[in-house]
C-alpha cells in the first residue's frame, strides 16, 4: 500500500525550500545588476567553471595552419541516415520518438546553407554512451546519442531522436541537469565552430539549472527552448519539436564561448 503524505505543513516546508533554493540560485547570478546574453565564464554556482574559464588573453593562431589538421567534409561525406538517431541499433531505442527541427540563419535573417549540425544527448534514462558516465542509468544498445546533417537551402535542419531523460552530476547537493540536446555549428572552418544547448519547455529542472542559468538575460534563456509543434509531430510516430538558431544580432543563440 502507498501512503501519500497529504500534510499540507509538510507540503508547503517542502515547496518553501524549492522557492529558498531557486532564489539563492537567482541572487548568483547578478553582477552589478548587468543582465547578460551569453553564459558567464566564471559562474560560481557551476562549480567548474572557476577552474575552466581563461585567466590570460587568447592566442592568436593562423586559421590556415589549424586547417591544415583539421577535419574535411562535403555533402558527400554526410549520409541523410545520420540525421535518424532511432535506426543506429537493431532495434528501435527505448523512449519518446521526437523530431527536432529549424533554420539556421545570420543575423540578418538570411538562410545558412549546407552548414554542418552535429548533435548529442543522453539517452531516455538520462545516461550518455561515454566511459566517464557512470551513473546507475540503463545504456540502450539501440541508441548512440549522436547524429550529423547538412542544412538545406532554406537553412533548415532536422534530426528523428529520442527525447533525453534528466541526470544528475556532482555539482552541488542533489543536482539534475535538465532534458538537453547539444549542438554543433561547425561554421565554415574548424577554427569557427560554436557550440550550444537547446532545453524542452516547462522543465522544472531549468530554474536550479547553473548551466542554463548562468545567461542572466531571460529572454537569452528563453531562445534556448524549443517550441512543441503540432505540425512537426507525425501521426502516430513522433512528436515535434522547432527550434530556430540565429548566429548573429540582437536576437543571436546563446553559445559556449571556447577559448585556447
Amino acid at each position: 500500500m502507498t501512503v501519500t503524505d497529504t500534510n499540507p505543513d509538510s507540503a508547503s516546508a517542502h515547496q518553501a525550500e524549492i522557492n529558498a533554493e531557486i532564489a539563492a540560485i537567482e541572487s548568483a547570478y547578478q553582477r552589478s545588476g548587468i543582465e547578460e546574453t551569453q553564459p558567464r565564464l566564471d559562474y560560481p554556482p557551476y562549480r567548474s567553471s572557476l577552474l575552466r574559464h581563461p585567466t590570460k588573453d587568447p592566442v592568436r593562431a593562423d586559421p590556415e595552419t589549424v586547417e591544415l589538421w583539421a577535419p574535411v567534409f562535403g555533402p558527400r561525406d554526410v549520409n541523410p541516415l545520420e540525421a535518424d538517431l532511432t535506426i543506429q541499433g537493431p532495434a528501435a531505442p527505448i523512449g519518446e520518438r521526437m523530431v527536432v527541427t529549424g533554420r539556421i540563419v545570420d543575423g540578418d535573417g538570411r538562410p545558412v546553407r549546407r552548414q554542418l549540425v552535429e548533435i548529442w544527448q543522453a539517452n531516455a534514462a538520462g545516461r550518455y554512451v561515454h566511459k566517464r558516465d557512470q551513473h546507475p542509468a540503463p545504456l540502450d544498445p539501440n541508441f548512440t546519442g549522436v547524429g550529423r546533417c547538412l542544412t538545406d537551402d532554406d537553412g533548415t535542419y532536422r534530426f528523428t531522436t529520442i527525447k533525453p531523460g534528466p541526470y544528475p552530476w556532482k555539482n552541488h547537493h542533489n543536482a539534475w541537469r535538465p532534458a538537453h540536446i547539444h549542438f554543433s555549428l561547425f561554421g565554415t572552418d574548424f577554427t569557427q565552430r560554436m557550440i550550444t544547448q537547446m532545453y524542452f519547455p516547462g522543465d522544472p529542472l531549468s530554474a536550479l539549472d547553473p548551466i542554463y542559468q548562468s545567461i542572466t538575460d531571460a529572454k537569452a534563456r528563453d531562445r534556448l527552448v524549443a517550441a512543441y509543434d503540432h505540425d512537426v509531430t507525425t501521426h502516430e510516430w513522433a512528436t515535434g519539436y522547432r527550434w530556430d538558431i540565429v548566429l548573429g544580432g540582437s536576437a543571436r543563440t546563446p553559445f559556449e564561448e571556447e577559448h585556447p
